[in-house]
């Protein structure tokens, strides 16, 4: 049994990063689901989603939810959801690389693909010298 995947973000971050990881990969093995939080939303309609949404996910293996951004209301709604109990593990700071690397382990336990999400997320980010900086590194 695969992990499950629950993106709980703010309105277009979710899909758009699940579209596009999904285009990369292709179809992916696990159960995913993505929750975008209005922001002008009442938050218990949305956490009774959230909560029905892990529920459905779970297929024994437990689900990995993922936040856009800690401390903002999806990451506030999934925090609250996710420690009611359950297997459930909680990310913030989504990215597209953190998305890809969840959808290359598909067999991975919950701890092991929290993991990977995570180093997954964080060697994404690179910081990348231009041409110009290059090519004035060569003149000093």
């Amino acid at each position: 049994m695969s992990v499950g995947i629950l993106l709980i973000t703010h309105p277009g971050v979710g899909s758009s990063l699940l579209h596009i990881a999904t285009r990369i990969i292709g179809s992916t093995a696990q159960p995913v689901k993505c929750l975008e939080v209005p922001p002008d939303a009442a938050i218990e309609p949305v956490c009774e989603r959230a909560r029905s949404m892990l529920k459905v996910l779970d297929h024994g293996s437990g689900v990995l939810v993922m936040t856009d951004l800690f401390g903002a209301t999806p990451h506030n709604i999934a925090q609250e959801v996710a420690c009611e109990g359950g297997r459930t593990n909680l990310l913030a700071g989504l990215n597209l690389p953190m998305l890809v690397r969840v959808f290359n382990y598909p067999d991975d336990d919950l701890d092991t693909l929290t993991s990977k999400a995570a180093e997954g997320g964080s060697r994404g980010i690179m910081t990348c010298q231009t041409q110009a900086e290059q090519r004035m590194k060569g003149k000093g």
